[in-house]
């Protein structure tokens, strides 16, 4: 596996680490670092462009050249090929040493002169990236006219080359190489953020995927309509480094983003797929002669056997034209006994899926989808169509004693945690002093205990485990009121790690302002008897108004965006204590940035329900009106969490925004007894193939989502394991009316569904809408 610490730094930060000390560090955790290599450009070769560029009167392959050095414009005489105006390129200047022991002169090439020499990638000893000089882009950083090449990372750079164990397949990435320096460094991974622009078309009208049988194969499509794509100078240089490059340029970037991310992605022509000119590719994954997975079109011409090779005739050769990007994963022991058993032709990839790649394939395919559009003129088709296997999640549990003993030291808990986590493990503790362990789907070779405390071990490193001192041992005190305190300090982490700033109040309030709003208080006769002032004159029965009077302080001290939170009691007329979570976000979405134009976005519904949910989990909404008259009339909703209400949500009323001198404001409270905490209940799940149906239904606009979700809950048949709405569409020729199209997901316990019992489903569930809704297919 070779890596670059250039190509690491994208992934970690690893600032203020040397060379020397990473091929150490890698070493120590069992990466055996095969070799490094340098890349140190000389001195007096810098950055330049072409300013002109016209053909040498006495020499046809010869060009002569104004060239831009920052500090003067020099004449370069130059016979490349791809030399030509407008180019940023490298120019080692007169005075410069040339790696190979040349010294650069003023001279005369046929008659002309000439001071200096634009340079190819071999001349300055990187890799060879073919003939002509380095045509340089904005994909390799900031840089300035004159500026020494051997500032800038991607030139002055040092390649690893590190020696895999078979098992750890995981290591065949960049970002998999970065996720085990994490562990030994402590230092976050950065994870990859998709830039959304896909277009308006979806791509279940140019593309369609089904199955023959029940294969343990997960896929995931995306479509590009491609145009005027150029392959950036740092994937060229990058290709080279790992020694490997692909004629086509779709194909090299998809080989680029493979070995940085793990998750093997191919490119088909679209039309490959179709017949007799049709609009709607129609792709099959089946079996091959041999019994292997395989795409195939729907006349049975196989496309590619899924992990193995690519067949040539589906490849893109163009750089325009609709392209199909598959990102795909399936298990290693698979696809090794199979070829094992009956082997055949293996094309590059193979190597990766053999030993594991990565089976988080939306990242992949994001980062393959934002290169090329950075890089061309492309539009993404919206939407994605997959098929997926659900994982059955591996558990390990192993107890702090148990790995004591093996390793013969007291490693400490937040340790052996940290280094868990951040290799990419789940990690739960118990109140039996267990870890729970869950298995990343990545990590295939971990089974057992021991393969964990190897983990741990291979972390902290032989030489580094500390003699064993004695311990002196206490029964576990622990009570109830603990875990509630752990609760509660958990939940202030997340929140905190959102965004939000924590603030505390009294658990005093002002009786009239409560009043004005609608919040019930405390009884008169339970009433406090001696407030200490008369702003603080009753028990408060809600945190949100402590929030509104934070928000407006903090609003008046300049602050142009205000996300504050508070975990504290509250309490009923009777005076009974329970414990409430509330938010609220006011104002601008983001700080001021060059990205933004110094002109954020004010904080939305869905921004603020998105930032909500990251913190609670995965909620639902139901329209609501609440009690109180804080809220909007229009946009409030009740909270759910595994089908409980736990709260309310809703954008502040403007009357009451402009009373506290707010922008707009959004506002959540939620019972903190209701949320959910602890070890995750595993559940049931089929080992059988999941289905997708996708259905179109026209409706009235001014219909609630929430009538149709109840209807098909009411009458879908058990096989129907989950369904979301995915797209509306609405246009003059549907009038009053608009397109709500939505996925569904059917699986079996029983067996792989048929084709007739998915149609009986999807029948059953139009029949309802119709019957008890009116509305029907588009």
């Amino acid at each position: 596996m070779i890596v670059t610490k250039s190509w690491l730094q994208e992934w970690i930060d690893l600032e203020g680490i040397s060379t020397q000390e990473l091929a150490k560090t890698f070493n120590s955790i069992g990466l055996e670092v095969d070799r490094v290599h340098e890349y140190r450009v000389p001195a007096k070769i810098v950055f330049g462009k072409v300013l002109e560029c016209e053909k040498h009167p006495d020499a046809d392959k010869l060009n002569i050249c104004k060239v831009d050095i920052g500090s003067c414009t020099r004449q370069i005489v130059c016979g490349a090929s791809n030399v030509k105006e407008g180019l940023y390129v490298v120019v080692a200047t007169v005075g410069a040493v040339m790696p190979s022991g040349l010294t650069i002169k003023p001279v005369k090439l046929r008659g002309v002169d000439s001071e200096g020499m634009i340079c190819s990638a071999a001349e300055i000893v990187l890799p060879d990236l073919g003939k002509g000089i380095m045509e340089l882009d904005e994909s390799i950083g900031k840089f300035t006219l004159g500026q020494e090449v051997n500032e800038n990372p991607l030139f002055n750079d040092d390649l690893i080359e590190i020696e895999l164990t078979a098992n750890r397949g995981d290591c065949l990435s960049i970002r998999g190489v970065a996720r085990d320096l994490s562990a030994a460094f402590d230092r976050p991974i950065k994870e990859y953020e998709k830039t959304d622009n896909d277009e308006k078309r979806g791509i279940g009208r140019i593309l369609s995927l089904s199955h023959e049988k029940d294969l343990d194969v997960n896929l995931r499509y995306k479509a590009i309509d491609l145009k005027e794509l150029t392959l950036p100078f740092i994937v060229k240089l990058r290709l080279g480094q790992i020694e490997d490059t692909r004629k086509c340029d779709v194909e090299a970037i998809t080989l680029y983003v493979t070995h940085a991310t793990g998750v093997i992605l191919r490119a088909y022509k679209h039309e490959f797929f179709t017949k007799n000119d049709e609009p709607m590719a129609k792709i099959i994954l089946g079996e091959d002669k041999n019994g292997y997975a395989c795409i195939k079109t729907q006349e049975g011409e196989v496309a590619s056997i899924v992990g193995i090779i690519q067949k040539d005739e589906s490849k893109v050769t163009k750089n325009e034209g609709i392209v199909l990007l598959e990102a795909s994963y399936i298990p290693p022991d698979i696809i090794s006994k199979k070829m094992a058993q009956k082997k055949i032709e293996s094309g590059p990839m193979f190597y990766k899926t053999s030993r594991g790649s990565e089976p988080e394939l939306t990242g992949g395919l994001s980062y393959c989808i934002d290169l090329i559009e950075a890089n061309s003129v492309s539009s993404t088709f919206s939407g994605n169509i997959e098929l997926s296997n659900s994982f059955k999640e591996k558990i390990v549990i192993v107890a702090k004693e148990e790995i004591d003993a093996i390793i013969g030291a007291n490693i400490d808990k937040i340790v052996i945690t940290k280094i868990l986590k951040n290799l990419g493990f789940d990690v739960s503790k118990s109140s039996t002093d267990k870890f729970v362990v869950s298995v990343p789907q990545f990590r295939h070779d971990i089974a057992n205990k021991q393969d964990i405390i190897e983990e741990i071990v291979r972390m902290v490193g032989i030489d580094n485990i500390p003699a064993k001192p004695f311990v002196l041992e206490e029964d576990n005190r622990l009570e109830d009121n603990y875990f509630e305190y752990k609760k509660r300090s958990i939940f202030r982490h997340r929140c905190a790690q959102s965004g939000f700033f924590e603030s505390v109040h009294f658990v005093f309030d002002e009786k009239k302002v409560l009043h004005s709003y609608g919040f019930e208080t405390t009884k008169t006769e339970l009433e406090l008897l001696n407030p200490i002032v008369q702003t603080l004159d009753t028990l408060r029965p809600t945190l949100l108004t402590g929030l509104l009077k934070a928000a407006s302080v903090n609003v008046k001290n300049g602050y142009a965006s205000v996300k504050l939170f508070e975990i504290g009691s509250v309490f009923t007329p009777l005076r009974e204590e329970s414990y409430k979570m509330s938010f609220i976000f006011s104002g601008d979405k983001e700080n001021e940035s060059l990205a933004n134009g110094g002109k954020p976005q004010k904080v939305d519904f869905a921004f603020f329900v998105q930032k909500i949910a990251d913190i609670v989990g995965d909620i639902e909404l139901r329209e609501y009106q609440t009690k109180h008259t804080l809220s909007h009339n229009y946009q409030s909703a009740e909270v759910f969490l595994n089908g409980e209400s736990v709260g309310e949500l809703f954008r502040v009323h403007p009357e009451v925004e402009k009373a506290y001198d707010l922008q707009t404001t959004f506002m959540c409270e939620l019972d903190f007894a209701k949320i959910p905490y602890g070890l995750k209940i595993a559940k049931k799940s089929s080992k059988y193939q999941a289905s997708f149906r996708d259905l179109s239904v026209i409706m009235p606009k001014e219909m609630s989502y929430e009538k149709i979700k109840d209807v098909i809950a009411k009458h879908a048949h058990k096989e129907v394991i989950r369904f979301y709405p995915v797209d509306k569409y609405s246009d003059d020729s549907l009038g009053e009316n608009m397109s709500l199209s939505l996925r569904f997901v059917l699986q079996s316990n029983e067996k792989t569904l048929e084709e007739e019992d998915i149609t009986a489903a999807m029948d059953s569930i139009l029949n309802a809408l119709n019957s008890e809704l009116g509305i029907g297919l588009r």
